[in-house]
């Protein structure tokens, strides 16, 4: 089990983090180290721990059906529609089990008020949040581990959880007994066997002293012995067949393990010596190559300083063509300019040319054309015909207006003389 990390605000996080106060004003600056990047991972892995102490997989996920987070699922971004429920689901159990009531919230709830109503039961367990609300809505950042690390440790306090020093078993070892082949001598045993004698409380260095008295006493032994054998009793062809016999049992066999410093110790005295030979030999040819080059580049620069004094003339009149060769391509440059400003303005000219040409085509198309002429013609007999036979109409129309007229002035004529008949003439009647 992780023990838990010290609990820091986000403006503030102790890892990576570096304070300096300024010279003017006295103002305490914060910079981020380059740390404090991952600090919401190992926030995060606390916070999981956190959460198994308080068992959220049996009262929370099994309940809501949920899929077990993963050991960085608010550090990174994966879904931010999923982190945000998951967050809020996690937050109100959270509060909940650290003894507040708080509703769980649905999916249709407004996130803005979801958020304020989490950071305001933040506060009121006395944490700060000095971050906006917007930085929890995407689900998944440094501030949404921090305000869930918080509310779990609230919980963890509420149910009286302490951390305790942990124990560690006590492993007792067993000497194995391993069968190992006499006839085989490996590096690890001859160390064994050196090391045998020495103290408990030293380390594990050969004793000079010790080896010498071990050797000064077999040197007596063997000495005493020989004393005492002076004359040998065995038979020289039994003494053959025996060491016959016994001799593939008295092969010494040294395993050679690459990993033993006494091999890199030979390994390295092995490249001293060879370099020190190799840098011998290469000494000489390397001196002998530096002396050359040394008066080759003596030899060069006397060379190149009696070139440069007899070409001196040439070199200026090189210079002075080459001035020349400058201004000519820049006078070049300014005719070749004029020269493009008069082929743009010839191209326009020409264009113009052309269209002048059509419109005098399409005009003289047009007045050798007798197609214009047709119709004009065929228009004038058309509006003579018209003519005509207006005029008819107009006749008849004044014919009939004459005979109208005369017609009514008969009639009044008729009107006025029967108005002034005689009398007599109507006594007689």
């Amino acid at each position: 089990m992780a023990a838990a990390a010290a609990v820091v605000t986000p403006s503030g996080l102790e890892d990576g983090m570096s304070r300096s106060r300024g010279d003017g004003a006295g103002e305490v600056v914060v910079e981020r180290g380059p740390g404090a990047a991952y600090h919401m991972f190992v926030v995060m892995e606390d916070l999981m721990e956190k959460l198994k102490l308080l068992r959220y997989e049996e009262e929370l996920l099994r309940k809501n059906n949920l899929k077990p987070p993963s050991r960085h699922y608010f550090a990174l971004p994966t879904n931010p529609g999923e982190q945000f429920y998951m967050f809020c689901t996690l937050a109100a159990w959270l509060i909940n089990k650290a003894g507040r009531p708080f509703e769980q919230p649905q999916e249709y709830d407004d996130p803005n008020a979801t958020i304020s109503n989490i950071l305001s039961e933040l506060r009121s367990f006395g944490r700060t949040a000095d971050f906006p609300p917007s930085k929890l809505k995407s689900g998944y950042g440094e501030h949404v581990c921090y305000v869930l690390d918080c509310l779990a440790e609230e919980a963890l306090k509420y149910i009286g959880f302490t951390w305790k020093r942990p124990t560690y078993p006590v492993e007792e070892l067993e000497e194995e007994t391993v069968p190992e082949d006499d006839a085989e001598l490996t590096l690890n045993k001859v160390d064994e066997e050196f090391v045998e004698e020495e103290t408990d409380n030293e380390e594990n260095f050969i004793d000079l002293n010790v080896l010498k008295a071990q050797t000064y006493r077999l040197d007596m032994n063997e000495s005493a012995k020989q004393e005492d054998i002076l004359e040998s009793t065995t038979d020289a062809a039994e003494w053959s067949l025996e060491v016959e016999r016994v001799l593939p049992q008295l092969k010494v066999t040294i395993r050679t393990d690459n990993k033993d410093w006494r091999i890199h110790v030979d390994q390295m005295h092995q490249h001293k010596s060879g370099i020190e030979s190799a840098l011998k030999e290469t000494k000489g040819f390397l001196d002998k190559l530096h002396n050359e080059i040394g008066r080759t580049l003596e030899k060069i620069g006397s060379r190149e300083k009696y070139i440069n004094n007899q070409l001196e003339n040439l070199v200026r009149e090189y210079r002075a063509a080459q001035a020349q060769l400058s201004e000519a391509r820049e006078r070049y440059q300014q005719g070749n300019g004029g020269v493009t400003e008069r082929t743009r303005l010839l191209s326009e000219v020409t264009e113009e040319l052309d269209k002048v040409k059509q419109e005098m085509e399409e005009k003289g198309s047009s007045m050798t054309d007798g197609a214009p002429l047709v119709k004009i013609k065929q228009s004038l007999t058309k509006l003579k015909q018209e003519t005509i036979q207006m005029d008819i109409r107009i006749g008849v129309v004044e014919h009939t207006l004459l005979q109208s007229k005369l017609k009514e002035k008969s009639n009044m004529t008729r009107d006025m003389h029967a108005t002034i008949i005689p009398e007599s003439a109507i006594g007689s009647y």
